[in-house]
């Protein structure tokens, strides 16, 4: 049978490229993100390409009840979701005391409120049938002290480990993929300036088709921590064992966050 995935944040970047491989593996895949008119022309594409089914499901969610039709199509009995990906992001410019909270609200909304709603859904859903992998987008920003989006990516981490845990030997897996700066259109949509020319910028960006290509070799063996690169698995690892102080000041020296 024909397994169906979803995807958040599908129309741009590593959400399109998760669209893209499990397409390409024979998955139907459910895209969500906020703009229907981009993901009626992927939902075309892939199924031009690769001959599966897409089906569009336009939400923010930011919005509570778009939140929950999301939830509800996780939870769906019929043609049930065996791999989601929660991918949605959010970025912001400006400092914690910079920006309104509002928007720093709507952030944990997406980037924590959502992965805890959808794998809720998703993992009570997959138990029952015995099968199915959660990939919860999160960053090496989550090993850092960087504002709330480190706050919320280290969440996001904890929390995969947390769940992949209580699912053990159900036949569900749950895999956190930590990225760097990895090549696609996020910072220049959120207006976020990172130099990719310097010597030190190239070797630290990522191609999204091979950081999606490893991730999904990592979920296929179980993996519950995903860092594609070396050089991050490298960085992620002396984050760990480094104190928090020099942690604390590296962060200070840095007003970017690494992003998918």
């Amino acid at each position: 049978m024909t397994k169906w995935a979803l995807v958040t944040g599908a129309s741009a970047g590593i959400g399109k490229e998760f669209c893209e491989q499990l397409a390409a593996r024979g998955d139907n895949v459910v895209l969500v993100a906020r703009r229907a008119d981009r993901l009626e022309e992927l939902k075309a594409h892939l199924e031009k390409r690769y001959r599966v089914h897409a089906e569009v499901l336009a939400a923010d969610l930011a919005n509570a009840d778009d939140l929950k039709r999301v939830a509800e199509r996780v939870a769906q009995a019929s043609d049930p979701i065996e791999v989601l990906v929660n991918n949605a992001g959010f970025g912001l410019k400006t400092a914690f005391l910079d920006t309104d909270v509002e928007k720093e609200i709507a952030s944990v909304d997406v980037m924590v409120k959502a992965v805890v709603v959808l794998s809720h859904a998703a993992g009570r859903a997959m138990r029952e049938q015995g099968r199915g992998a959660i990939i919860n987008v999160s960053s090496v920003a989550g090993f850092m002290a960087s504002g709330t989006y480190s706050a919320a990516k280290s969440y996001v981490t904890v929390f995969s480990e947390s769940l992949a845990g209580q699912l053990a030997g159900t036949g569900v897996t749950v895999t956190a993929l930590c990225p760097g700066f990895t090549h696609t259109d996020f910072h220049a949509s959120a207006d976020i300036d990172v130099d990719k020319t310097s010597a030190i910028g190239k070797r630290l960006w990522l191609d999204a088709d091979r950081l999606v290509r490893d991730c999904l070799a990592d979920v296929d063996a179980g993996r519950v921590i995903s860092v594609p690169g070396k050089q991050y698995k490298v960085a992620t690892q002396l984050l760990r064992h480094v104190p928090r102080s020099i942690v604390r000041a590296g962060a200070l020296s840095n007003r970017h966050r690494p992003r998918d």
